[in-house]
């Protein structure tokens, strides 16, 4: 048995009430991926200079990055 032929006999077991999670599911694992826009890439980019010039700030921990994301 294939693994779709599987994936269709448990579906037909799927009690009516947790049909829509299922449905749920399926529709994030069969959406495209969307590709970034030029701003996400420039980013990226940026980062990735930051990385090969050891610029920029570096964190240890969450608490001191909140605390300058807030300032």
């Amino acid at each position: 048995m294939s693994d779709r032929e599987r994936a269709m006999q448990l579906l037909d077991s799927v009690p009516d009430y947790k049909i829509g999670y299922v449905v749920a599911y399926l529709q994030g694992v069969t959406a495209g991926e969307d590709e970034p826009n030029a701003e996400t890439l420039s980013a990226f980019a940026e980062g990735d200079k930051m990385l090969e010039d050891g610029t920029g700030q570096r964190y240890t921990n969450t608490k001191d990055l909140f605390a300058d994301l807030e300032a």
